[in-house]
């Protein structure tokens, strides 16, 4: 299964990478790059040595299929840019905001080189900041799903050692999106396998 987290860098991501390592699980991590300061530079390059994926979230987390053609590529390149100039990684995934994806969306993402991550399970950790509630939506999970959450939010952080727990003990592994599918196809939506 993929685990990802949206919307980061923020003050609980470093707390996220310490539970994801104590169970040896990898992680994308689909970042907004109006998010990451130049204080954040270690931590991205730690996401990057500890084996997580970087993920474009845009630049300011705004509905894609609501802008000018303009705008829609300065959200995603801008984001493309500084995530490279900080970590010398090249993203291959992003996931559009609030999952809002049209055609224009598809034909941009697929001349910059990224594919379109969505999700299997969307854990609501955004709405309900409710540690429960998170663990039960997650651990719902089938192999091969795609789980949304929110490394900004304490409560989804309170919630990944329990959920973490559960699943190991169904026999979960932890991969990037790139590994789940093995290849991502630019402009292709993904959202399980």
């Amino acid at each position: 299964m993929a685990l990802t987290f949206d919307d980061g860098p923020g003050n609980y991501t470093s707390t996220v990478l310490d539970v994801l390592a104590r169970h040896h699980a990898r992680a994308t991590f689909f970042l907004v790059g109006e998010m990451i300061g130049k204080d954040d530079r270690p931590v991205l390059r730690r996401m990057v040595a500890e084996g997580h994926e970087l993920g474009n979230h845009t630049w300011d987390h705004r509905d894609l299929t609501a802008m000018s053609d303009a705008g829609l590529r300065r959200e995603i390149v801008r984001t493309e840019k500084l995530v490279k100039d900080l970590t010398g990684v090249r993203m291959h995934g992003m996931r559009p905001p609030y999952g809002a994806t049209d055609r224009r969306v598809t034909e941009e993402t697929r001349r910059l080189g990224l594919a379109q991550i969505l999700w299997a399970i969307d854990t609501l950790d955004w709405r309900d900041r409710v540690p429960k509630l998170v663990v039960q939506r997650s651990t719902k999970a089938k192999p091969g799903d795609i789980v949304l959450m929110h490394d900004i939010h304490k409560t989804t952080v309170e919630a990944l050692p329990r959920l973490l727990k559960v699943l190991d003990e169904k026999g979960f592994t932890y991969v990037t999106v790139s590994e789940l599918f093995g290849h991502l196809t630019p402009g292709k939506r993904y959202s399980d396998r």
